[in-house]
């Protein structure tokens, strides 16, 4: 942050113009206006006083009596602080919700941690080995499964897919149907997907959708500019 001003008059942009210009001016920043103290709304600017000044006329007009600015030292993340600030007041006068187009959702991820650490819990006091519960049914139709049959692994002899492709682990993201799907490729190339280990992306498709996928596009993996991308990328690559 460069600087900030906060809680002005908006009577300070018509009656001292010329030093408010000189506090701002061909600078990038966040302003906020307000009502009393109550903040109604939110924006991002590179000329701040001619922006604030713009919204005394527009259809902000009269709803605001008060604004406050904060400089930035550098633009490349202003949207995303812009953002920030709108998802986690809510100004009324702001009609969209920020946007976080490169965020991760971290709820699905969260879910299955809670939903691990639920399954261990009741292992510990039940005492039934986590192999063992998918197998326990209904009395008249028991059936034994071992450790093997529920962990599915890599088939004998098979190398995984994606063996030539990786140094190190990394996470894997897919959205069917508008639900989002994680996995995790470890450094012998197996996908990890729900607690399972597959050879290649199309079978941890099939685990995830019950229908084949296109294995290198339906799975994404983040770049080095940390953005989600088709898993063909990394061919590309070779």
């Amino acid at each position: 942050m460069l600087g900030h001003l906060e809680l002005v008059s908006s009577k300070m942009l018509s009656q001292y113009p010329k030093q408010l210009t000189s506090l701002v001016e061909q600078q990038h920043g966040v302003y906020a206006l307000y009502k009393g103290k109550r903040l109604y709304y939110v924006g991002l600017a590179t000329n701040l006083r001619n922006r604030i000044k713009h919204h005394l006329r527009d259809k902000h007009a009269g709803r605001w009596d008060k604004f406050s600015l904060y400089l930035v030292r550098k633009a490349d993340h202003i949207r995303e602080l812009e953002s920030l600030i709108m998802r986690i007041a809510s100004p009324a006068g702001n009609a969209a919700t920020g946007r976080l187009p490169r965020s991760e959702n971290l709820r699905h991820m969260l879910k299955s941690e809670i939903k691990n650490a639920q399954d261990k819990q009741l292992q510990s006091l039940m005492g039934i080995p986590r192999a063992r519960k998918k197998a326990i049914k209904s009395k008249s139709n028991r059936k034994h499964v071992t450790r093997s049959d529920n962990k599915k692994k890599a088939p004998s002899g098979r190398k995984p897919s994606l063996g030539p492709f990786v140094d190190s682990a990394f996470r894997l993201k897919a959205t069917h149907k508008g639900h989002i799907y994680h996995a995790r490729v470890r450094k012998d190339g197996r996908i990890n997907f729900d607690g399972n280990l597959y050879a290649s992306p199309s079978l941890a498709g099939v685990a995830a959708t019950g229908k084949p996928k296109n294995d290198w596009t339906f799975w994404k993996y983040r770049n080095s500019n940390k953005e989600w991308v088709p898993l063909n990328k990394l061919r590309e690559k070779e």
